[in-house]
């Protein structure tokens, strides 16, 4: 798939899976730097947000972002997944007051899973799932310009829709 940066035409190592199926399998590592699999969120609705540098002003924003609506979902858990590692996701969690989890997928199994691998830079590309209860797909963007910011409106309005469906 193509995304650009700058302008600048990438190649995912894939295609990223379709509204409607099933979420793929993944194991990342958490800010204890322990595994954490996509089974140990079953049950919940779930919002991934895919960064491609969390050192950035756009990845940065985009993590907050979803960061702070995380306080104002009542039965979602939100997801922030980049390919930095431990020790710069730390840094940057520091000074930061987390209500989702921040996730580093250190040898890339969840952005290559995902189709949203771009080797030439060593990245993931900018991207949000919203994932239901029963672990399928019901919402996903891939942000064709990586230096653009996601339509958080649109992620979070499916996110209650899914929160709407329990009650």
């Amino acid at each position: 798939m193509d995304v650009t940066l700058k302008g600048e035409k990438l190649q995912t190592n894939g295609q990223p899976p379709q509204v409607g199926e099933d979420a793929p399998f993944f194991t990342v590592k958490n800010l204890d730097d322990k595994s954490v699999s996509l089974s140990e969120y079953k049950g919940d609705v779930l919002i991934i947000s895919t960064v491609p540098d969390i050192e950035t002003s756009t990845c940065s924003r985009q993590t907050n972002t979803f960061n702070d609506e995380a306080k104002e979902l009542k039965d979602t858990r939100i997801l922030s997944i980049s390919t930095n590692t431990l020790a710069q996701q730390s840094e940057w969690s520091q000074s930061k007051v987390l209500s989702s989890d921040i996730l580093h997928d250190a040898d890339r199994t969840f952005a290559k899973e995902y189709g949203i691998y771009i080797e030439s830079i060593d990245k993931m590309a900018r991207t949000v799932f919203v994932i239901n209860r029963q672990g399928q797909i019901v919402y996903r963007e891939i942000v064709e310009e990586m230096s653009n910011d996601p339509d958080y409106e649109a992620a979070l309005s499916a996110a209650r829709h899914e929160e709407a469906e329990l009650n």
